[in-house]
């Protein structure tokens, strides 16, 4: 059965918004692919040699997704579910430090280290990072979310309507669901990753990649406290929060845990949080962004 293939060109946006007129419609349940660009567009990162720099690459119209994507019965007051089927990554992805962007900004000099741009390899399974070293990949989408409530997000940052979330477990076989704010629903993505570390600490510090995504899409009654987007893995349900200061960031992530297991797992809300502080797995998956993000996770063997 062939694959309806949703293409880049002509598609980009560089903020995620409740205007923005939608590209195509599709179908819960229908499989598509979309074609994503690198976060720097196209033309920038062409080989190995290549490197970023302030004539090629403006801030903050970077992290291109294609979008929208007018999802056929999606209403607010219904949730909206992704679910990533296939990543099929470009050939060349690289990491840069960009002065002013990572976990040590000089933000009144911007000089830091100066912009520093590492193009690497990415083939059979690997981030071929020196002669040397290579690092299995890890494929993830960085930028997901559906259109805000009102007005316009840029791609670089993020929100309860997803965005630049910057999360591992937006994975090939995961399941990423958010609250649907207007008609359709208007879902984008793009900012592909063969591989990020935690925390992301550098600005352009994932290996940013070109990819086809394959996914479909589902939809349902919004569960009643469903505020910031969750996630459902084959082992794991995670929820997010994206605040500054950090801490916010991890008090959302788990209050929306609490919430989860209180509405849908039978625990008491006392009950769920005294849960959280012996089975939580928690992390800060990106501080790049002008939010930061943070995961909470239990695995699903101890909800049986």
């Amino acid at each position: 059965m062939m694959v309806r293939k949703i293409a880049k060109d002509g598609n980009l946006k560089y903020a995620l918004s409740s205007t923005d007129e939608c590209i195509a419609e599709i179908q819960p349940g229908e499989s598509i692919e979309v074609e994503c660009e690198i976060n720097c567009n196209a033309g920038v990162i062409t080989s190995t040699a290549s490197k970023v720099s302030t004539d090629n690459v403006k801030l903050p119209f970077v992290n291109p997704a294609t979008g929208p994507l007018f999802v056929s019965g999606a209403k607010p007051g219904m949730a909206l579910s992704v679910t990533i089927e296939a990543m099929k990554l470009g050939t060349i992805g690289y990491s840069a430090l960009w002065p002013g962007l990572g976990i040590f900004p000089d933000w009144v000099r911007q000089k830091e280290f100066g912009i520093v741009t590492r193009a690497m390899e990415v083939r059979d399974g690997f981030v071929h990072w020196s002669p040397k070293r290579r690092l299995p990949i890890r494929p993830m989408v960085g930028v997901l979310g559906v259109a805000p409530v009102h007005g316009a997000v840029l791609t670089i940052d993020n929100g309860v309507h997803g965005g630049n979330l910057d999360v591992q477990e937006i994975t090939t076989g995961s399941q990423i669901t958010f609250a649907v704010n207007k008609e359709g629903g208007s879902l984008y993505i793009g900012d592909n990753h063969a591989i990020q570390g935690d925390g992301e600490c550098v600005g352009m510090g994932a290996t940013e990649v070109a990819a086809d995504i394959t996914l479909s899409v589902a939809l349902a009654d919004k569960p009643p406290r469903l505020t910031w987007p969750r996630i459902e893995t084959a082992t794991h349900i995670a929820t997010l929060g994206c605040a500054r200061p950090l801490e916010d960031a991890m008090r959302i992530a788990f209050e929306q845990m609490v919430y989860w297991l209180a509405d849908e797992y039978g625990f008491a809300e006392t009950e769920a949080y005294l849960f959280l502080a012996q089975v939580a797995e928690a992390r800060c998956t990106q501080m790049v962004n002008p939010k930061y993000t943070y995961i909470c996770k239990v695995a699903k063997s101890l909800l049986a």
